[in-house]
């Protein structure tokens, strides 16, 4: 199998303007400590809550009041706001990329909650 073609997708995400923009913002939202650590519990509810949700089951209350929390005090930042928002953003990128290289090697490649 020929990998040149797969190394130009990858340089021509990483040259994309949203790569950058992500970049770029993640960068200056990590600088700050407590803003990263902040992030990082937000991203770790998050998943959890999903998790639990994907399985059936109710999220932990506690859980939910800290994220709800956290997702506010986050939000209320419009750079921490905006990096969150094009990560989101790259992020479906990325799936839909994945998904139409699944579907030429004719794989099966569902990510849940993206609309496949």
């Amino acid at each position: 199998m020929e990998y040149s073609q797969a190394h130009a997708l990858a340089r021509a995400i990483r040259e994309s303007d949203e790569y950058k923009k992500y970049h770029a913002l993640k960068e200056s939202v990590m600088a700050d400590e407590t803003q990263a650590a902040l992030i990082k519990e937000y991203k770790k509810l998050s998943v959890t809550v999903q998790m639990a949700m994907m399985s059936g089951q109710s999220a932990n209350s506690e859980d939910m009041q800290r994220l709800t929390g956290i997702t506010s005090l986050l939000m209320s930042k419009p750079e921490v706001r905006d990096y969150l928002t094009t990560e989101m953003q790259l992020q479906i990128a990325m799936a839909d990329i994945m998904k139409i290289i699944t579907q030429a090697a004719d794989i099966d490649f569902e990510v849940p909650g993206l609309g496949n």
